[in-house]
């Protein structure tokens, strides 16, 4: 009787233990699986009730808490209080505006228009209009130099402008092969960094010199349009839609160091140096989020649904925030969903 007992106990405490290891993995698995969902996290939908139709580039104001959105389709360019969660203005009358950039030294807005090919200066307290200037057709993607007090504007079947932000004036163009997509400003260096997707290629310029220095092929895939940049590590990321993947080129050598796949019909890309992350807005309706690591590696750390079409955001490192645009799909009024960076 005493054997059969004491058996039982044992079985019984080897059961009641399996069960709580079980258990105990189980939220182990839970944790680690929340943590790699969570590279971001969704805080809140700020609605964009009046707009319709495609929602392009955006800058943010992270002193003033304000998000400029570029609303293309619906020809405005909406102004969010990010303290307030709401549009607390719109400029209307615009033509198609694609990239947006805030001149903080000059106290204006500059607002590129790809349909009449115009960047237009708007005063940034009064939004009221300055200058505009004439660039011919598809004025594009924006940077803004602030020491060099310098405008830079994707245009045409190729070009960028540099614009003087004191006196307005249009000092130049750079030509290149193909109208320029995204394009980074080094800050520790004169070089500007240009996709030109019809060229299959990078177009490195020099800023100083207003030239072409060098082109760094993009090979075995097409359609790089975003582009984001790691000048600590000397990393460029480009993003490629034909496959859905991203080269990283060093910047020193302009050889690729890495390739990895990502989410589709990517359009916008930021990295984030402070937890060195890099995250891709892909219209297919997913964010990628990717963890720079030792030896060139970028596993994904999460894969973030939004919808079909969102495939613009803007990147906030002071705000610890990403704002990612969604269209207006049928009844579903158009918004921008406000993430935070989970670590």
């Amino acid at each position: 009787m005493w054997s059969f007992h004491n058996r039982r106990c044992r079985e019984l405490g080897r059961a009641r233990w399996h069960r709580d290891l079980v258990a105990v993995l189980g939220v182990c698995a839970a944790a680690i699986s929340a943590h790699a969902a969570d590279g971001l996290r969704l805080e809140r939908v700020i609605t964009l009730a009046n707009v319709v139709g495609r929602i392009d580039h955006m800058a943010v104001d992270a002193e003033h808490a304000r998000l400029y959105v570029a609303a293309l389709g619906n020809n405005s360019l909406e102004i969010i209080n990010l303290a307030a969660g709401k549009v607390v203005h719109s400029i209307t009358g615009l033509h198609e505006p694609q990239g947006v950039a805030l001149l903080n030294n000059e106290q204006l807005l500059a607002i590129a228009n790809g349909d009449d090919g115009t960047c237009r200066f708007f005063d940034l307290k009064s939004l009221s209009p300055n200058i505009t200037i004439a660039l011919r057709t598809d004025a594009d993607n924006v940077r803004y130099e602030a020491i060099a007090r310098r405008l830079y504007v994707g245009f045409g079947s190729g070009a960028i402008a540099v614009v003087n932000s004191t006196t307005r004036q249009h000092e130049t163009d750079i030509a290149l092969a193909g109208h320029p997509e995204s394009f980074q400003l080094e800050t520790n260096g004169p070089r500007l960094f240009v996709n030109v997707p019809t060229a299959k290629h990078i177009a490195v310029l020099d800023r100083m010199r207003a030239k072409i220095i060098a082109t760094w092929p993009v090979e075995n895939a097409e359609a790089n349009f975003p582009m984001a940049i790691d000048e600590k590590s000397n990393r460029l990321f480009v993003g490629c839609r034909k496959p859905a993947v991203v080269l990283v080129y060093d910047i020193k050598t302009g050889q690729v160091v890495s390739r990895f796949s990502t989410v589709g019909d990517a359009d916008d890309m930021f990295f984030d140096a402070l937890d060195q992350r890099l995250y891709v807005i892909g219209g297919e309706g997913y964010v990628g989020v990717y963890h720079a690591m030792s030896g060139d590696r970028y596993p994904e750390v999460a894969k973030v649904a939004t919808r079909p079409g969102a495939r613009t955001g803007m990147f906030a490192p002071q705000l610890r925030r990403l704002f990612v645009a969604v269209p207006r799909h049928e009844s579903q009024a158009a918004e921008i969903r406000e993430y935070s960076v989970v670590p």
